[in-house]
């Protein structure tokens, strides 16, 4: 059991040792986008939303 724990901690430090880390100014740049993205979405969704409650409560008056 301890032989497979063991086996298994050294195979995940080779696979991490593969993999290719993005740089900071990356990071930084993606988050960017992601953040600037969900706000215009969430604004978009907020001002579409205002827009079809006011007509459906012109419709339903």
């Amino acid at each position: 059991m301890l032989g497979k724990i063991t086996n298994f901690i050294t195979e995940v430090k080779v696979e991490m040792q593969k993999v290719s880390w993005s740089t900071k100014d990356e990071l930084v740049g993606s988050t960017t986008v992601v953040i600037a993205s969900t706000l215009l979405l969430a604004m978009f969704i907020g001002i579409v939303d205002i827009v079809l409650s006011r007509f459906i409560g012109l419709i339903l008056r």
